[in-house]
């Protein structure tokens, strides 16, 4: 568990999934990824994070506002293999997945940095890199904010086809 001024950042607990299901199958939240996420694979995507943390000790962690206990998302870090496809893979990947009803209060970008310290101190990473769709601004602020680089190295997201309108990504960088 890690901890911001506003947010904590921890291991899943069986409340979030329907929350979370909730989330991925929000047209708005998901405006930027190819289609909606099913229950079954939102749930399957939990499990994915909580074995990560649970082995690593960090991954994608659940958000909840200290204020009130509330969980809005996930926040956290991801090593990207060398065969993902990503450029500068094996690479730390920044990510984060929030309410809508969260959004526009600086909670991604508060978490965002403490995750970027996290990967420099704990895991001793030289930098972490992050990456959005072209036409997703808001997720691209956050990275700005959060101290990250654009660095011109535009590419096809391997995992969404070939000439889908949101195939085309950035990727934004912070080195230590």
């Amino acid at each position: 568990m890690i901890e911001t001024e506003r947010l904590i950042l921890r291991q899943w607990r069986d409340e979030d999934y329907p929350i979370y299901a909730q989330l991925n199958a929000d047209p708005e939240v998901m405006r930027y990824f190819p289609e909606l996420m099913s229950r079954e694979e939102s749930d399957a995507q939990i499990g994915r994070f909580t074995k990560h943390i649970a082995n690593k000790g960090w991954g994608f962690w659940a958000v909840e506002l200290k204020s009130s206990g509330e969980f809005i998302g996930f926040i956290g870090l991801h090593k990207q293999k060398e065969e993902s496809g990503i450029p500068h893979a094996p690479l730390i990947e920044a990510g984060w997945r929030l309410q809508a009803r969260h959004w526009g209060n600086g909670y991604a970008t508060e978490g965002a940095k403490r995750v970027i310290r996290y990967a420099f101190e704990q895991l001793e990473s030289p930098e972490v890199y992050a990456y959005t769709p072209l036409q997703h601004m808001a997720s691209q602020r956050v990275m700005i904010k959060a101290g990250m680089t654009n660095t011109g190295e535009d590419f096809n997201y391997p995992k969404i086809p070939a000439g889908h309108a949101l195939g085309r990504f950035c990727l934004y960088k912070i080195a230590r």
